[in-house]
């Protein structure tokens, strides 16, 4: 759990980067053997790339450093519940582990809108952990687009 809580501030700090940067702030880290293997932030509009969220890009990353789609031995940390995309790529991946912020009501499909990580019509399962840190990444949120309205 220490080390889950260690790896989600290095998400979040990801995340005020993106913000920083005008992107929604949401933040992702890769672990493999204990280290982060990739780090990102959002970068949709910088990239301008609606595919450009911070999990997709430190899949590419990782998969790219491991010479290998095939992420085994991996734990992704994101600080919001995945989208459909994301989680899609997740299963691509096989990612093992992932372990989420803040609940997403409005898009998240892990748990709130839809299930794919646990879908047993699917050939690979993930195992969650959620709720870490979930109130720092609900206040990045919204400061983000309060400052915005």
């Amino acid at each position: 759990m220490d080390s889950d809580i260690q790896f989600m501030q290095e998400a979040l700090g990801e995340a005020l980067a993106a913000a920083t940067a005008g992107e929604v702030p949401i933040g992702a880290v890769i672990v493999h053997d204990d280290k982060i293997l990739a780090r990102s932030g959002n970068r949709t509009i910088r990239d301008n790339d609606p595919t450009a969220h911070a999990e997709i890009i430190v899949l590419r990353e990782a998969a790219r450093l491991l010479g290998n789609y095939r992420l085994a031995d991996t734990t992704l940390y994101v600080t919001i519940e995945p989208c459909s995309m994301c989680a899609g790529a997740i299963v691509q991946a096989r990612v093992p582990r992932l372990v989420y912020g803040a609940d997403d009501p409005k898009g998240g499909a892990v748990r709130s809108c839809f299930e794919i990580l646990s879908n047993p019509r699917l050939n690979h399962q993930v195992e969650v952990t959620a709720g870490i840190l979930a109130p720092e990444a609900v206040s990045l949120l919204q400061s983000f687009f309060a400052a915005r309205r």
